[in-house]
């Protein structure tokens, strides 16, 4: 198997943690980007510095996001995966009872930064000719009632389309890998009903080593329960 030089963003924790830890395991190597430097230097400790890559980013800040694939490609040489992650949730449920400095927050980190994330992926991605993976969600298969954060995994589902008929002329494959309910820092309180990241990054890792010949658009994950939330 050949080894991958991979790139997470929301890599320092929940199933940006989960996917570097089950990356590393099956041999490749990881970046992982968050605005959390303490946690993302705790977590390449434990992976080893052979395998991981800790990068300080805001994602919603294309100068940033500039200089961590400048980073990314300095340490490793190359690039073969780009796992645009990075996502927040909502603060208040619905429209009515939401909040308008939440609601730009989630467009700018869920939306505006993964188009981001992804153009600059492209040039890498066209010459390595592997891999493009964005977080997607249940939000962006049912309409919950007023949700802004659902509409965000909404255009996650639907721009991941259209990065595919982009891409796939080029060589390089686009998955969506939409969970359900998840058991991440992501929520408040426990959700023992929930997936958990372990789950997913056996998703991710499915994708990303699927033969050459084949293409996994779209991976949907639910729990037995709760199958609505993310």
């Amino acid at each position: 198997m050949m080894t991958k030089h991979i790139l997470v963003t929301g890599g320092s924790s929940g199933i940006g943690e989960a996917c570097a830890r089950a990356a590393v395991a099956a041999g490749h190597k990881v970046a992982l980007a968050a605005r959390s430097t303490d946690k993302l230097d705790a977590l390449v400790g434990k992976l080893g510095e052979e395998n991981a890559l800790a990068i300080k980013c805001d994602v919603t800040k294309v100068e940033e996001q500039r200089k961590m694939f400048d980073a990314v490609v300095d340490h490793y040489g190359s690039l073969d995966v780009v796992f645009a992650n990075a996502g927040l949730g909502a603060a208040a449920v619905g429209t009515e009872n939401g909040i308008i400095d939440n609601f730009h927050e989630m467009i700018m980190v869920n939306n505006f930064a993964v188009t981001v994330t992804a153009k600059l992926a492209i040039p890498h991605l066209r010459n390595s000719k592997w891999h493009l993976v964005l977080t997607g969600s249940q939000g962006g298969h049912v309409a919950l009632a007023g949700s802004v954060y659902s509409a965000t995994k909404w255009f996650i589902r639907g721009y991941a389309k259209n990065l595919a008929n982009e891409l796939v002329p080029h060589g390089v494959r686009v998955t969506s890998i939409d969970p359900g309910m998840v058991e991440t820092p992501f929520f408040d309180n426990p959700q023992p009903q929930a997936l958990r990241p372990e789950d997913i990054a056996k998703a991710f890792l499915y994708a990303i080593e699927a033969p050459e010949y084949a293409r996994i658009a779209e991976i949907e994950i639910n729990p037995m329960v709760g199958a609505h939330n993310a």
